[in-house]
């Protein structure tokens, strides 16, 4: 029995740490030495590969304790062998024969008597359009950080848009426009909270319950679809505007009707058809990293991502237009060096507004799907998207309007 911390040093030179993170008060850990494993557990990998030894104690340490990392240390059989891996016995792999997998084990030291491991089994942000996970510890902090402050920032745009809501909803461009906000930061927000939820799933846990890890796996889906759709939804109604400048066309109900078709009807369907084709041959969720769409068996991920990176396509395309159309008006009042400036707030400008708006950093996915290993690029989606550009600009936008109703209170005061 233990208390948070763990850490015993056993007679077959392995000594196993457990940091203390660990929650509940006193927790009983079961752990069992094996010298011999390898003529039960057969030295397979992912690869099937014939080329890898088990060159070291095999250990199981099994607790109830909410553990996320685990080092351990171990006296190497065959000091001749190099190009040493840390692994753990996955349990899915090979249609539930198993085999060995370092996803998530990385090797801390190592020398010619001991070789030294740690693994942890942590969700990123990244994995949501990456076919593969990778385990890090800075990018788990990093998604729970970014998606906890994307969280607080969204209850704040919604709080300030019902606060606002008059003021701002003065014409039929500007209510569309704030109805696409609200219901962009509404879905996020709710992609969000279950986005959480699935990423603390346990394997044992979905084992448990995988109606339930589903469940997760279809509202994280059908939200953030849904706000790439109302993302479209806005890029639509500010091309129309751009393009019909004058009030005019259809009507504010027939566009409101057609955002609310748009943004909830369409993702509605994809989800529930990914659902139906996939759960009755079991391949709808991930066997592992949390709940989420399935790319191994299914390839049920691409129904998230082909969706979401052709909007992204769309809206990127959308904000080539809007900004053409604008620096055509500006060319008619501005000339000489003047313009040229001008031109160059204009870009700025829109690039700083829309492109956020309009979900572009998302086409940061496609790195992770074709090097799903790299971890520059899985950061660099991790960092943009967990912290939300969209909520970037409602801190922006609705920052800069408090500025400006402070200003205009201390002028009328003076």
């Amino acid at each position: 029995m233990f208390e948070n911390h763990f850490r015993h040093d056993f007679n077959f030179s392995v000594e196993i740490d457990i940091p203390a993170e660990a929650s509940g008060g006193s927790q009983f850990i079961t752990t069992i030495v094996f010298a011999s494993m390898d003529n039960v557990l057969p030295p397979r990998n992912e690869d099937n590969s014939s080329s890898i030894v088990i060159n070291g104690k095999v250990v199981l340490a099994t607790t109830a304790a909410k553990i996320r990392n685990i080092s351990i240390t171990s006296g190497i059989l065959n000091d001749t062998l190099g190009n040493p891996k840390c692994v753990f016995w996955n349990f899915t792999l090979f249609d539930g024969l198993g085999g060995w997998s370092d996803s998530g084990c990385s090797l801390l030291s190592h020398n010619s008597e001991t070789i030294s491991c740690s693994c942890n089994h942590l969700t990123s942000f990244s994995m949501l359009m990456s076919p593969e996970i990778i385990e890090d510890e800075n990018m788990n902090d990093i998604t729970i950080i970014g998606v906890g402050i994307s969280m607080a920032s969204l209850v704040i745009c919604l709080i300030t848009e019902a606060l606002t809501w008059k003021k701002i909803s003065t014409n039929t461009t500007s209510f569309l426009r704030h109805v696409s906000i609200i219901n962009i930061a509404v879905s996020l927000l709710i992609a969000d909270i279950w986005f959480i939820i699935g990423a603390y799933f346990r394997d044992d846990s979905k084992k448990e319950h995988p109606a339930l890890c589903a469940v997760v796996t279809f509202f994280i889906h059908l939200f953030y679809l849904a706000m790439f759709f109302w993302m479209l939804a806005s890029g639509l109604l500010l091309l129309y505007r751009t393009v019909f400048v004058f009030e005019g066309g259809l009507s504010k109900t027939s566009m409101l009707v057609i955002g609310f078709v748009l943004g909830y009807a369409a993702p509605l369907v994809i989800a529930v058809t990914t659902m139906a084709v996939t759960v009755p041959s079991h391949k709808y969720i991930r066997q592992n990293h949390g709940c989420w769409l399935n790319w191994e068996d299914s390839k049920a991920l691409l129904a998230f991502v082909a969706p979401a990176l052709v909007i992204v396509a769309i809206n990127f395309l959308i904000l080539l237009v809007v900004i053409y159309k604008m620096l055509r008006r500006r060319e008619v009042r501005n000339t000489g060096q003047g313009k040229e400036q001008h031109v160059l707030v204009v870009i700025a400008r829109s690039l700083a507004v829309l492109t956020p708006f309009f979900g572009l950093t998302w086409s940061l996915g496609i790195g992770t799907i074709i090097a799903p290993k790299n971890r520059e690029i899985n950061f660099a989606f991790t960092l943009c998207n967990s912290l939300q550009p969209l909520v970037v600009h409602c801190w922006f936008h609705y920052f800069s309007s408090v500025v400006c109703i402070l200003v205009l209170l201390y002028t009328s005061k003076s």
